[in-house]
């Protein structure tokens, strides 16, 4: 699992059938211990209910990992956010927010 921030949206008009009615999102990784912002990026298919919006802090898993939830099964995916963070705590002490 990894902690990233949401920077962006995909919008693909032409997509796997199972993809229409999904939304992609771009994340951006995290530093679980700093909380700083990493120079790496992932798309990732988004199973949160209440969907994750721009700026969000999520959690993300990737590989067969991101196919084994209600709405990613059988999809062509290799990242899923999972969850919306409220805060992070390493180590006792509070990192996020």
């Amino acid at each position: 699992m990894r902690l990233g921030k949401v920077v962006g949206t995909v919008v693909a008009t032409q997509k796997s059938a199972s993809l229409v009615g999904g939304k992609l999102l771009v994340v951006q990784d995290v530093d679980a211990l700093t909380m700083q912002l990493k120079d790496s990026y992932t798309v990732a298919y988004d199973t949160v209910g209440v969907g994750a919006a721009e700026g969000e802090i999520v959690l993300t898993v990737g590989g067969s990992s991101a196919r084994l939830t209600d709405t990613t099964a059988d999809k062509p995916i290799d990242t899923a956010i999972i969850a919306i963070i409220d805060h992070v705590e390493v180590h006792g002490k509070q990192v996020f927010p």
